[in-house]
């Protein structure tokens, strides 16, 4: 208990003194090392942002045979949702107390296009 109680303690004093400079402080640093921004405006802590900033990622359409796959796919995707979610979806709203539909999934249903 005694030692729970320091490490709380302790962690509580570093969240609390930690960060104690103000922007103005920081601002008059950056200048005076002379900071440099970034290359990409995402964070390193993003875990999209190789995505982002690869370079290959922003190359053409025509690179990568899945996104035809793709584009080909998207039509029978959307029939599939037409002919078989939606139907699923307006027959189980019908009965919620049968299938289980709850509020959330009404907001999901009514959040389509």
């Amino acid at each position: 208990m005694r030692t729970t109680t320091l490490a709380l303690g302790i962690l509580l004093l570093a969240t609390a003194v930690g960060c104690a400079g103000n922007r103005e402080q920081q601002a008059s640093a950056d200048a005076d090392t002379g900071y440099t921004p970034p290359v990409s405006i995402y964070s390193v802590m993003d875990p999209t942002s190789l995505v982002y900033t690869n370079v290959a990622a922003g190359a053409s359409p025509g690179d990568n045979p899945w996104r035809w796959a793709g584009f080909l796919l998207h039509p029978i995707g959307v029939a599939m949702d037409y002919g078989v979610n939606r139907p699923i979806y307006a027959i189980t709203s019908k009965m919620p107390y049968l299938f289980g539909y709850t509020s959330e999934d009404s907001m999901v249903d009514g959040q389509r296009r």
